[in-house]
């Protein structure tokens, strides 16, 4: 009897019966009493969806230091004809899981590519201006943006518009950067986010309001297995070459960096882990 049989099949049947769960109809999650001085978190989210799917270590920040965070909605999708829907699944998103929400544009940002700024700077520069501006009103403690390989041309350009945002703003402005991998996996991640059951749970939950979107392709389901694949890159890429990996099941990778004096710096050398026991804004001090 091969033992690994049983535990393959019980993925596969689980990856199954998990298409026949409802989508978008779960009342809000708990969410705990936020300061009005809280420090902000942005996560500067390519499409509706992606807030939640980088979103782990942002949770964590909402709900166990009890910080404010906010999707921005830099797009809302492609296809024009969806954009209205997609906004209405992104805002019973963001209610479910706790977080706030603020828009770009009407219908959010079109043309963020990095074709877009190399071939039409003028409509570049008015996108850089809408980043810039919500940087400054909200002054985050944090901001979470795709880094620059992560494949999909609006995450690559997201990456951009965020850098370059922060390039305009005044040279006393100062945040800490975390960059976020989902399409294309980020070489150097610098720190790995321990989650719990429950966490991962909730962000599925969130995640299937974008009910349009897992009904065309179910990635929901397969979020519990790339955050265990990240405990297996981010032992090696994390924790160094041949190290022990961490007693994690589900983790996610992020590199952080701070913004200040004009420009990206380290602030630490090599890697970090993040276990559940730990308190995540002790990664902000």
């Amino acid at each position: 009897m091969n033992p690994s049989h049983h535990f393959v099949s019980e993925y596969a049947r689980f990856a199954k019966e998990g298409r026949t769960y409802p989508l978008g109809t779960f009342a809000p999650l708990p969410r705990p009493q936020i300061a009005p001085d809280a420090p902000k978190v942005l996560i500067f989210s390519p499409h509706p969806d992606d807030e939640v799917i980088v979103g782990g270590l942002a949770l964590r920040l909402l709900r166990e230091a009890k910080w404010n965070v906010i999707n921005v909605a830099v797009t809302q999708g492609s296809r024009k004809e969806r954009q209205t829907e997609r906004l209405r699944e992104l805002k019973n998103c963001c209610d479910c899981i706790g977080f706030g929400l603020v828009q770009t544009a009407p219908n959010g940002l079109e043309k963020v590519n990095v074709k877009t700024r190399e071939r039409d700077s003028a409509h570049w520069a008015q996108s850089v201006k809408a980043i810039a501006g919500i940087l400054l009103k909200h002054s985050p403690r944090a901001v979470f943006f795709p880094h620059n390989l992560d494949w999909n041309s609006s995450h690559v350009g997201t990456h951009f518009l965020v850098m370059d945002a922060l390039k305009v703003l005044p040279s006393g402005f100062a945040c800490y950067t975390v960059e976020t991998e989902f399409w294309g996996q980020n070489p150097s991640p610098n720190l790995m986010v321990e989650l719990s059951v429950e966490q991962v749970a909730d962000l599925i939950i969130a995640l299937t309001f974008h009910i349009g979107e897992v009904r065309r392709n179910p990635y929901h389901l397969s979020l519990p297995a790339w955050m265990m694949d990240n405990v297996r890159r981010g032992a090696e890429l994390v924790g160094g070459q041949g190290g022990a990996a961490p007693d994690y099941t589900f983790a996610t990778l992020y590199r952080l960096r701070k913004w200040c004096d004009g420009k990206l710096a380290d602030v630490y050398a090599g890697g970090r882990y993040l276990s559940c026991a730990e308190k995540p804004e002790s990664l902000f001090a």
